[in-house]
Formats: structure tokens, sequence, C-alpha cells
């Protein structure tokens, strides 16, 4: 009894621990796997040789959603005849661990661990799921893996975290009339009558969530790079044309990592895949990459400009990660960002290079918005963030490790300079190629290369949350600066950074550059005194914005910036910058709405994409705020509005002129749908107009892909419960349409209509069979500004449905997209409320921002009830014509 409690006891010891013990480590699998795509179930097996490294009488490693049947795992150490049984064989689903025990102590040094399992293809688009498609009107079944971050253990017993890299020879048995595919080329294929048994090459080291296996029925377009890699890109039968563009997308950009990195792409093929079911936008998986179908395809005449820029910079995001992240790995999830900031600030760096007239770095920075945004909370986290369990590492898939950490990247390039920058970051990848790495080690080589105090000053970036705003004042020719923590509240952080500070005065020819380490500080900037007796003076901070931090100027120094703006002095990005700054203060009641108004009214001559773009955006999200804080002001501030924006869409018009360019196709979309949800009734009979004759004829020139999305949003509002026909004939296209981005933009708009019962009807499509649950974000997205409180209504009513049904980031998305617009205390502690018995670990962080962003919304409304003057200066705004 005694020594069966000691036993007993051993595995107690492995259960709640945030990581595997290193007592075991896996140097190859051999794993075969066998789909069944009617039955949605599959049987494999592995062995894995692996080698122990300490005296053990256990074996831990990842199980989830798999049956291990007792007698189906042994244990052959290398120089022995003899096969070890186990005693004890422990399912944990909590911890999501197999626990394997021996009678006797495993011998050090290698040996091969077998086990036979089974599972359940799910339809929960992660670990080996199924995927729906239709071949000849008839629906099927494809068997599709998504293992990032923590699922591969949902597909085969393994050492489910990214430092135990191995080698992997997989093998598949699947229906023979199907196209298997997985990491590495086909070595062989034995057909064997109605199944065949695929042999891959076997790998390098790798990860485990980087393993892919995917079955089923694809067309495919091929190219080689100017090295020989065979690249591929498989759709669903008949769509292969539209791959065309992602596989010359693919073909450079292999050729252009190749170079940047100074490291020939790792693997022998590269193929990209459109998988019709699929969670996140693609999944970086080596040497076979997946992908939504609206991140990979393109039509010709069906997509939009918005839609060719997603395919290219999502295609290079993902290869960007065949070296920054596959070769190269995080050590732990904490380290995340390493992986994702880099692959988005390298898109763009890629992106800039094939189509240098879209202008990428300076849409750039609504990335940096994204990520300012989210960093303004107190719920935010540090850019290295503590993971202690496998269920908090879903939340972490957000701006921060994205935009956050691409904008961080962007600044220390900057610092640095592009060519020190990226010298010391091939160093980096040819230091830890096929091993892992954590952040301090790319500061490492960093600093090694540039000879810069790279560490001390990224600390403060990456290990702390938030970021700086930067007070400036200037009297008596000496410029005044103080820094504190950001936050959207209002309240003070206590953060602190070292400010990589770039300043222009009066032009771009010469900018100071220092950094700035304490709370506050004077400096004497000699040629501020020339400057200053100019008649057209202005300074501006953080120049051309390529750092991540904000500035306050006195109000002297912000009235001769707006004056710049008028008069077309800035840089774009500066443009973007100073209004981004301004609406952040004035939300955190640092700044009065009234500036704000008058900022925006200067961009009237804007002609930049990027930035009257996000005069647009601020400018919905104010009109948003005013149905709540002062509704009797709306209508003088719609009329503003749509004074500032009319000029834009007279001069740019419906149809597109022949050798535009793509920004002008981009900002068509952007701007009639803005007119539209405000209410531009020209807009909207125009486009109804327009919409009559695509609904006859879907061809015709008069709806092209760019303007549909703004054509749909203003049909819808014209829609209400007693005039339903608009909702009616967008159904009837989303129903006929087979091109993945229609659907969306049909999605995207059906929730859109100003009546509160047309809202819920389009919600309520959301949970039919008729949309895919990875499309349900697109209708939430969609919600018209005057229905938030229907759509938290609806949540709150199909919350259990909705957490039995999605999973990951997908739910997530539902508490922040429902959750955080809403903007009265009292919605606030409604949420509190309702969630406190409702909230799991992985929702726990995104449920807390989500709260916090609504006790924001509700103190800028206060802030603005109590602005005296706002009333006169919108009347004397919306009259001045």
């Amino acid at each position: 009894m005694a020594a069966a409690a000691v036993m007993e006891q051993g595995a107690e010891q492995f259960r709640g621990q945030a990581r595997l013990p290193q007592f075991a480590a896996p140097r190859r699998y051999d794993l075969r796997l066998a789909p069944d795509l009617a039955a949605c179930t599959f049987a494999g097996s592995v062995a894995v040789s692996l080698g122990v490294s300490a005296p053990t009488r256990f074996l831990v490693l990842n199980a989830a959603e798999l049956d291990v049947a007792p007698g189906a795992v042994s244990f052959a150490p290398q120089d022995s005849d003899k096969v070890l049984q186990p005693v004890e064989v422990t399912n944990v689903p909590e911890d999501e661990i197999l626990i394997i025990r021996f009678n006797e102590e495993l011998p050090l040094g290698e040996g091969t661990l077998a086990i036979a399992f089974q599972g359940t293809l799910n339809d929960k688009m992660h670990g080996f799921y199924r995927s729906v498609y239709e071949l000849n009107g008839e629906k099927k079944n494809m068997a599709v893996t998504q293992f990032e971050p923590a699922d591969a253990r949902r597909c085969f017993p393994c050492w489910d975290e990214p430092s135990f890299k191995a080698v992997f020879k997989i093998t598949l048995e699947v229906p023979s009339e199907n196209i298997a595919l997985s990491n590495m080329p086909v070595v062989e294929e034995k057909v064997n009558g109605s199944t065949k048994i695929v042999y891959f090459q076997e790998s390098p080291i790798m990860s485990t969530y980087l393993v892919a296996v995917i079955v089923g029925i694809f067309d495919y377009v091929e190219a080689f790079t100017t090295d020989g890699t065979r690249v591929r890109v498989y759709t669903q039968v008949g769509k292969s044309a539209q791959g065309k563009f992602a596989l010359e997308v693919a073909v450079k950009t292999l050729i252009l990592f190749k170079d940047y990195f100074a490291v020939p792409y790792p693997l022998p093929k590269m193929d990209m895949i459109a998988i019709p079911d699929f969670a996140s936008g693609a999944m970086e998986n080596y040497g076979l990459v997946t992908y939504r179908e609206t991140a990979l395809l393109f039509d010709e005449k069906h997509s939009a400009a918005a839609n060719k820029q997603r395919v290219a910079v999502v295609v290079a995001h993902e290869l960007a990660h065949q070296w920054f992240g596959n070769l190269v790995t995080m050590e732990w999830w904490t380290h995340l960002w390493l992986n994702e900031g880099f692959a988005t600030w390298v898109s763009y760096l890629a992106a800039d290079q094939f189509f240098p007239e879209w202008n990428v770095w300076t849409q750039f920075l609504e990335e940096s918005t994204t990520g300012f945004k989210l960093d303004a909370l107190a719920g935010s986290h540090p850019i290295e963030v503590d993971i202690n369990h496998v269920d908090q590492i879903d939340e972490i898939f957000d701006a921060i490790s994205y935009r956050k950490g691409a904008s961080v990247i962007r600044m220390l390039q900057s610092y640095l300079g592009a060519e020190i920058f990226q010298k010391s970051l091939a160093a980096y990848i040819k230091r830890f190629a096929y091993s892992n790495a954590k952040t301090e080690d790319l500061w490492a080589a960093l600093e090694e290369g540039s000879g810069e105090p790279v560490r001390t000053l990224m600390h403060s970036w990456t290990k702390q949350q938030g970021y700086p705003v930067i007070n400036v004042k200037l009297t008596n020719g000496k410029l005044q600066l103080d820094q504190t923590q950001f936050l959207s509240s209002g309240s003070t952080g206590v953060g602190q950074w070292v400010v990589p500070i770039t300043l222009c005065c009066c032009s771009y020819s010469r900018q100071e550059k220092f950094l700035f380490h304490g709370k506050q500080g004077d400096f004497n900037l000699s040629g501020l005194m020339e400057c200053q007796k100019k008649d057209g003076f202005w300074i501006k901070l953080n120049a051309n914005q390529t750092s991540f931090y904000r500035v306050s100027y006195d109000e002297e120094l912000a009235s001769r910036l707006r004056y710049a703006i008028e008069t077309n002095k800035l840089s774009a990005s500066d443009r973007y910058g100073v209004l981004d700054d301004t609406y952040a203060l004035c939300m955190a009641g640092k700044q009065k709405l009234v500036s704000l108004l008058h900022l925006i009214a200067a961009y009237k001559d804007e002609t930049e994409y990027t930035v009257l773009a996000h005069a647009i955006s601020t400018s919905l999200n104010i009109a948003e705020m005013m149905a709540v804080a002062a509704p009797e002001e709306l209508g003088n501030l719609k009329k503003f509005l749509i004074d500032f924006l009319e000029p834009f869409a007279k001069k740019l018009g419906w149809d597109a002129k022949s050798g535009e360019g793509h920004l002008n196709a981009l900002l068509r979309g952007t701007l009639f749908t803005a007119l539209a949800e405000l209410g531009h009734e020209a807009t909207i009979n125009e486009a109804v107009r327009r919409f009559n004759v695509f609904l006859e004829d879907r061809e015709t020139p008069l709806l092209p892909p760019d303007v549909r999305k703004a054509a749909y949003v203003a049909l819808m509002q014209t829609v209400n419960k007693s005039n339903k026909a608009g909702y009616e004939s967008l159904l009837k296209i989303y129903r006929e349409t087979d091109l993945s981005q229609e659907k969306v933009r049909v999605l995207g708009s059906l929730a859109s209509s100003p009546d509160p019962d047309v809202v819920r009807e389009a919600l309520d499509l959301i949970l039919s069979p008729e949309v895919r649950n990875q499309d349900a974000i697109f209708v939430l997205r969609g919600v018209s500004s005057g229905a938030q409180e229907v759509a938290w209504q609806w949540l709150k009513e199909n919350w259990d449905y909705i957490t039995e049904s999605f999973s990951g980031t997908l739910l997530t998305y539902f508490v922040t997209i429902t959750v955080s617009p809403l903007a009265t205390d009292e919605k606030g502690d409604e949420a509190e409320e309702f969630f406190k018995s409702r909230t799991k670990a992985n929702i726990a962080r995104t449920v807390k921002q989500s709260i916090e962003r609504v006790r924001i919304n509700a103190k800028w409304v206060k802030s603005t009830k109590g602005e005296a003057d706002l009333g006169n200066v919108l009347k004397a705004l919306a009259h001045k014509h």
C-alpha cells in the first residue's frame, strides 16, 4: 500500500505545471495518420525517438482529446531487446498531458516511445479538424491541421512546446482520389484499391506547432524561384486562377528574404493553400502555409484593391516566418512577439519593395494606432508576457504582440539604421538557426552589430506595458519635455521609458536626435532660435512617426502645427501622427473636443489616402460618442462632417478613372461607406441606383468591387422592419457568390441598418448554418453605431450557445466587438455583473480590457457633456459655407 502511494505521489508532481519536465526530450517523430473523411475520425501511431537525460520512471508529454488504449503504449531502450510496458497511463485533461508510469527507472540515453491512438476530426478549426467544401455541387470534408499555439497534442501525443524541436517523418493513409500534403515533398505513394499510403520526406528539425497535414481534392498553380524552389498555391477545384497573384508575390518574397536574411529558404518546396474554414488569417506551417480564402485568393474581376493588398501583406508575413519563427523559433510563448512583431514589420518591408506606389509605410501607422489603443489600457500587458498555463496563450495573439511588436522593431531599425539592423539580424538568424531564441538574444545580436545600448533602450519597451506621452513646451527658446505614461482613462501611469526623440523644426532638412532618459528635461537646441523667428514656425517631435510614443504640445505649438497642416508643410506620416495623438488625448480628457474638430477641418485639402482614412474613422468615432453625449448636436456634427467629406467624394467620383492608383481605389470605398453611414442622401440614392443594376447584372461596370461594400452599407440605410427588400437582395448575393471576399462584403453590411430589429435578424444569421464560424466576426463588426446595445443584449441571450460553438480568438472577438463600444457606466456595471460568473481563463484578459473600454467611453461622454462651447462651435463649423 505504502509503495503504491509513493508511486501515485510521483504522478501528482506533474499536474498543474506551466511546462513539461525536461528529463526526456524528443529527437524524431515517426508519425502515421489515417483520417476517415466520411466518419470524421482518425487513427494514428507515433514512434518517438527520445533522449532520457535524468533518472525517471515517468514519461510526461502532451495529449488532448485523444483515445490512447492502455495496451497501446511501450518504450524500447536503444541498446536492449527489452520492451517496457507501462504500469499506468494517466490522461490529465485539465493539463492536456499524458503521464506514463513504468515499474522501473528508464535507462539513460536513447529509446523509442511507441503510442497508438484515435481521435475525432473536430469542427473547431484547431488540432486535426474538418473543413467543408463543395465539389461538383456535392458537400465534402477535407482534413486540415492548425496546431499553433498548442494543438498538435489534439492530433498526436507529443512534446508540444516550441523548444522541444525534433525531426518529423510523416506517413498518411488516405482515400486514393485525394491529394495529401505535408511540410515536406512526397517520397513515394502506394495505391491499394480505394486507399493509398503517402510517404513524406523527413523534415529538418522543427517545433510541433509548425507540423501540417492536409487531405482533400484540390487544384493548384505552380512556379519556381530562381533558386529552383517549387512554389504552389492550392485552391478548391475551379479556383486555381485566383491563386496566381499570391503565387507571384510568394516567388518574389522567397528571393527577397533569402537576400535580406542572408540564408536560403531551408526547404525544397513551398505550398500555400486556401482553406474554407480557418480561424485566423493564415498559419506559417513550415513549407505548407494555410490561409483563409480571403487572404490568399484574388479574382481580377471581383476582388477589390483592399483584397489585393491584404493578400500581398499576408503572404509576405507568413513567408517571413519561414526564417523568423520556423528556422529560429521563440523559446516559449512569452517571446511570441519576436515571431509576430517581426513578421508584421517585415511584411511591410516586402510590400514596399514590390508595390512602392502603395505607400505602405504610411499605411503601417494604422498598425501602430491599433497597438497604441490596446496599450493605453490599464489591462494591457508587456510585449514579453508571462505565460503560466496553456489557456493563456491564445489571448496574446493580439495587437501588443503583432502591432506594438512591429512598431518597436520599426523604432529600433530607424534608430540603428537600416543597414546595421539588417546585418545584425542576419547574424542572429545564422547563430540560432534550427534552434530557439529569447528576446534577449535578439538584443545581444543588435547590440553587437551596432555598438549601441540596445538592451537598455529596449527593456523599457518590452518588459513593461504601456508607452509614454511626451509633453512639449517652448519657453525662452528652450524646449521643455516631460514624459508620463499615457492611459486612455486619463489617469497617470508610473511607467518610464528610454525614448528616442527625433525632432524637426520648420523643415525636414535638419533633424535633431537624442535619447530622452529622464522624467523631464530642458533642451537648448541650436537651430531653434533661428527657426523661431520665421512666420510659419513649427516643431514636430517623433518625425515621420517612426517611434512608439505620443506627443502633447502646448497650445501655441499645437496651433502652429495645425497651420503647418493647412499649408501642407508636414509629411503624410506626421499629418497622420498629429491627428492620431490629438484624438487620443481628447478621448483621455486631456484636450477638448472642439480643438479636435478644428484640427479635422484643417485636413480639407488632404491628398494622402491613409491620412484621410484616419480623419474619416476618427470622425465616425466622434459621431458615435456624440450620439450618447449630445444627441441634440448630432445634426450639426453630421453636417460638418458631410461638408468636410463631400468635396473629396465629388473629386473622386464613383467610377475609377483610367490609370488612377491603388490608393484612390482604397479611398473610394472608405469615403462612400462613411458618407452612407453619416446618412448623406446623394450617396445613398446613387448607391441604391447602382446596386439595382448590379442585382440584375453581376458583371455591370456600375458597381466595381472597390465600392461594393459602400453600396451595400448605403442600401442597408434604407432598410427597416417594414421594408426589408434591400436586406433580402444582399442575402441573395451572399447565397449566389462563391467568392469569399464577396460573402465577407455582404456580411459586413447586413447589421448596418439603423433599425434594431433588422440588426437582430442579421446577428441571428451568425448562429445559423449559413454563416461559417470563421465569418461571424464580420457581421459583428458591421453593427450600426445606434444598435450597439441591441448587439450586447443579443450576446447575453446567446452566450451559452456562442461559448459552445466558438473558441480561441473567435470567441474573444465576440466579447471585444460587442462590449467595447458601450458608452455608459450603467452598461459597464451590467457587463461586469454578467461576466462575473462566466469568465474562464481563456477570455479573462479580453473581458477585463473590454469593460475598461466601456468605462473610458463613459468618461469621454461625461467630459464632452461638460464642454460649454461645443454647441456654438459645432453650429459655426456646420454653417461656415
